[in-house]
């Protein structure tokens, strides 16, 4: 059994867990996924899942996605990673929370992608900026519901969005600042959401202008008539070759921002090469090319939230 954070990993051969691209000689291993013991899907439900082992510390997931209609948010490497924080009870929500080394007033709203709070690869994210000085806070903005998973059919998509628009978030985002101004002190507070949560941050950055800064990582706004009228500044980051969010949809965002944004800053940076999720799905240990990628954008991110708050 290989562990990380509250999850095992059990190991056995199957000729079957064959990733496209990847030669058949190369060597795969089948792994079922365990929380305390329990063998789960990846929606808790008791299904297997399978990886490709691509090191002694990273999987590939390669669970059976509906081949006839996969999913183009690619779930990327789920890191070996439990997190330093701890997960609170935030009113009607839960969330987890992480402090930094030492007392702070600062604090940032980490938002989601589609596979849920829980991912580890978005717990790292929060312990980055926790360990620059900031109190952060990741909520589950889906309240219990399932996350998606990679397995599904890509046509069911907008069925399981229905009641999950991260443009329907206030109940929950009025509920966590409540606790950063009252529990942890926080007088200036950001965001930073991937995919999912890309979007809710653009959505935050136009109905919130007490969140002093945002950044929003491969998500936008595409149907609000008000979506290029920011009130706080937003860096947006996306990927030249991201499926979910091609260029044309970038360059209209960046247009209408020049147009419309007025008194606020901006900025939309565009990483070449790189596809959905490199941010904070591919690790830096085994993505070697991408490597200078995806440090850049994280530094991106640090700074942007350091000049505005």
């Amino acid at each position: 059994m290989i562990h990380f954070g509250g999850f095992g990993l059990r190991t056995g051969n199957d000729a079957h867990a064959i990733e496209e691209g990847v030669p058949s000689s190369q060597p795969f291993t089948y792994l079922s996924l365990f929380h305390r013991g329990r063998k789960l899907n990846s929606n808790g439900k008791g299904r297997n899942i399978q990886f490709f082992r691509v090191s002694a510390r990273g999987y590939r997931l390669v669970e059976m996605a509906n081949e006839a209609k996969p999913c183009p948010c690619d779930m990327g490497y789920m890191m070996e990673y439990g997190g330093v924080g701890q997960e609170v009870q935030i009113e009607h929500i839960k969330a987890y929370l992480v402090k930094p080394p030492s007392d702070s007033d600062k604090a940032v709203i980490i938002i989601q992608d589609i596979y849920g709070w829980q991912l580890p690869n978005t717990r790292y994210m929060a312990d980055m900026l926790a360990s620059n000085g900031y109190i952060a806070v990741c909520p589950d903005f889906y309240i219990g519901k399932e996350p998606w998973s990679p397995s599904q059919d890509w046509s069911t998509f907008q069925q399981w969005l229905e009641d999950k628009k991260p443009t329907n978030i206030n109940k929950e985002v009025d509920a966590v600042l409540r606790f950063l101004k009252s529990q942890c002190g926080a007088l200036r507070i950001g965001a930073v959401g991937f995919c999912w949560g890309g979007v809710a941050t653009h959505y935050l950055a136009l109905q919130y202008p007490e969140v002093r800064a945002g950044v929003s990582v491969y998500g936008i706004i595409r149907e609000r008539e008000d979506r290029y009228e920011l009130k706080s500044p937003t860096l947006f980051i996306f990927g030249e070759k991201d499926d979910v969010i091609p260029l044309d949809q970038v360059s209209v965002l960046e247009k209408n921002l020049q147009e419309k944004c007025t008194g606020v800053d901006y900025h939309v940076k565009v990483f070449p090469g790189q596809t959905h999720g490199f941010v904070h799905r591919k690790r830096e240990d085994i993505n070697t090319t991408d490597q200078p990628c995806i440090q850049e954008a994280r530094t991106d991110i640090l700074n942007w939230l350091q000049k505005y708050m």
